[in-house]
């Protein structure tokens, strides 16, 4: 079993790399293609094609098997990074980069369905843990990497390397996994498909799940893409500052799948998740007061920290509404935080505009701690912790 779960867990972190590896080289890119580099900075919404395409891919995954989804995702994914090394325009890139998003989207919510069915529920939220580990690590490695290899070969480069590891993770797939038990195969036709979506819906622990993502991404991740704009107000102009704070959300993340079962001992499901949320809020709070950066990447560690304590114990209870169309269940799961992530964009920049970037946090803080205690409320009573 840790053999599978290694192999796993290499796949998403394989994946993983993708998902930021071109925010460093969007100068590069910009001046290759004689373009601005605000049009370039439009591949990152390309690549987010992954969100869109998950309601998707999960009913396929849940037809077809989802092994086999995975190996095609990783297919396509690596085939489109070498193809992204020999892109002539910034068309075609943008179009590679929407491909590779959507089949990026196949890694790490089909993994966490697939380690469910293998996993009992009394262990599976140390086992997402370390999943969470290789993804959070593949965000980390995949910006910080590829500023290297552009640096000392090309922007292009970048693609290459990126090829070559999915094109790894992709045979390893083919012969590590093979053999593995599923759940039974569902109907792909469109009517089966909505009824199995219906049926996830009326479950009133279902519709808890989905709203408290959607929360965490409109309340949290909404704030992400204003950081440089915040510390550019308190003082601090450097593009690589605002790329360090960000990365120590994801340390935070690291230290959470490091001591999650650590937590769980000491203080049982309920208290994780409410204490995920006041982590969350307390961040936000100090974001408002515009403090200097290195207690911004203070904050963004403890505001990371407390994002995977909430939402991985989210993710327990969503891998059991639906354990025959698993799939499904955890796809719409990821798509919830990824519409809630765009809301947020766009409501925390009008705030920013009308009442102000304190403000615009401390209601963040509030609304984010308050989905923490309703959530672990309402989710942890369905069963015991």
């Amino acid at each position: 079993m840790n053999r599978t779960l290694n192999i796993i867990s290499f796949l998403t972190f394989a994946s993983a790399l993708s998902v930021r590896a071109v925010d460093p080289v969007i100068p590069q890119i910009a001046e290759d293609f004689w373009i601005m580099p605000a049009t370039a900075a439009l591949l990152a919404v390309g690549f987010a094609a992954y969100g869109m395409a998950l309601p998707v891919l999960g009913p396929i995954a849940d037809r077809l098997g989802k092994v086999r989804v995975m190996i095609a995702c990783l297919l396509v994914l690596s085939v489109s990074s070498f193809l992204c090394a020999l892109a002539t325009s910034f068309p075609q890139l943008f179009v590679l980069r929407v491909i590779a998003g959507a089949a990026c989207g196949g890694s790490f919510p089909l993994a966490m369905a697939l380690v469910s069915d293998l996993v009992p529920i009394a262990q599976r939220q140390v086992v997402i843990g370390r999943l969470l580990a290789g993804t959070i690590s593949g965000n980390l490695l995949g910006a910080a990497a590829a500023g290297i290899v552009a640096d000392f070969i090309h922007w292009r480069g970048v693609f290459i390397v990126l090829g070559l590891i999915s094109l790894a993770a992709l045979i390893l797939a083919i012969f590590g996994l093979r053999g593995l038990p599923e759940s039974p195969r569902q109907p792909l036709d469109i009517r089966s498909v909505l009824a199995r979506y219906r049926g996830i819906f009326r479950k009133p622990i279902a519709r808890v799940c989905y709203l408290a993502v959607l929360s965490e991404g409109v309340f949290l991740f909404g704030v992400f893409s204003y950081v440089a704009v915040l510390l550019l107000a308190a003082g601090e102009p450097r593009a690589s500052i605002a790329g360090l704070v960000i990365a120590a959300f994801a340390v935070g993340g690291m230290i959470y799948s490091f001591s999650v079962g650590t937590l769980l001992h000491w203080f049982g499901q309920k208290r994780v998740m409410i204490g995920g949320g006041l982590f969350i809020a307390l961040g936000l709070a100090v974001m408002a007061f515009q403090p200097p950066w290195p207690v911004q990447c203070l904050a963004f560690g403890v505001m990371g920290l407390g994002f995977y304590m909430l939402h991985a114990s989210i993710q327990v209870f969503v891998t059991e509404l639906a354990p025959e169309a698993r799939s499904s269940a955890i796809a719409f799961h990821t798509f919830s935080i990824f519409v809630g992530q765009a809301i947020g964009t766009i409501l925390f920049g009008l705030g920013l505009a009308t009442i102000g970037a304190s403000a615009s946090l401390a209601v963040c803080a509030l609304a984010v701690g308050l989905t923490g205690f309703v959530a672990a409320r309402l989710l942890t009573r369905t069963r015991p912790a």
